[in-house]
């Protein structure tokens, strides 16, 4: 049973495009068939983040359009073949396709993956409800703070109105120390304001932006930081594994000698 999942925010950079990077790749280096689907036409960026920009021939919209098939136009991750991105068109706006055509070709897709991720576009015009077309589930992508965090509740309901009623929380860019001095919502505070189940948690880290500018999710790294971390647990949640929430009360050196004796310990 394939699962439809759009990864959603309402508000811009809250780290969509870096969760369903890192989601879909860390899902495919468990052995599941994905794909990634960039829904801001016009403005894509999926392919940035996963390094594969230069290989683009063909796009979502010529798929749409019959001018060319969908093998073409996807593009199987060299690192993680069961990794593929179907990428945006960059000169069309987003009321180039409209949410009948979506659901066409997500429908089209079923059949070859486990997992279809769809990226979509901040906002809640037509790029959005293009997005949420065919989902069965949603991630809401939130920054712990009270703009995005609104912005976000908005999303949960015009969801729940598209019948779209499993949604889980992602909270991005957390700062626990600031968290500790009352400078930023805490994640009972987000849970508490849009009522969903809480998928994950991802800390603040310089390295997101690093992984960004080099095209390599983070959940590719030999030695995972706590961020990239944080996305492998999600995954693993995500298929219903029981995954422990990382406390980031603790500095990061002592979490990581934490994790790696957990990793080390006999019992295991």
């Amino acid at each position: 049973m394939t699962r439809i999942i759009v990864v959603t925010s309402g508000k811009g950079g809250v780290g969509k495009t870096t969760t369903t990077a890192n989601l879909g790749m860390a899902l495919a280096k468990r052995g599941r068939r994905v794909v990634v689907i960039d829904a801001d036409f016009g403005l894509r960026n999926l392919d940035l983040l996963l390094g594969l920009e230069n290989r683009i021939v063909y796009t979502a919209m010529e798929v749409i359009a019959g001018e060319c098939r969908l093998d073409q136009a996807l593009i199987k991750d060299k690192r993680q073949p069961n990794l593929a991105l179907l990428p945006a068109a960059q000169n069309r706006t987003k009321d180039a396709v409209n949410p009948d055509q979506m659901k066409q070709l997500i429908e089209t897709m079923k059949e070859q993956f486990d997992f279809i991720l769809v990226d979509s576009p901040a906002g809640i015009e037509m790029g959005f409800q293009n997005a949420i077309a065919a989902a069965q589930e949603a991630l809401i992508v939130t920054t712990p703070e009270i703009s995005a965090v609104r912005d976000a509740d908005r999303v949960v309901g015009l969801l729940e109105a598209n019948d779209v009623r499993k949604q889980h929380l992602i909270v991005n860019r957390l700062r626990p120390s600031m968290v500790q001095d009352d400078l930023m919502m805490s994640v009972s505070d987000v849970q508490e304001i849009l009522a969903i189940p809480l998928l994950g948690v991802v800390p603040d880290d310089e390295r997101v932006i690093v992984s960004t500018n080099k095209g390599e999710p983070l959940v590719l790294s030999q030695k995972l930081s706590l961020a990239g971390l944080a996305f492998d647990n999600i995954a693993r949640r995500l298929e219903g594994e029981k995954v422990p929430f990382l406390d980031f009360t603790a500095s990061h050196d002592d979490l990581l000698s934490r994790i790696r004796r957990m990793f080390r310990s006999p019992s295991r």
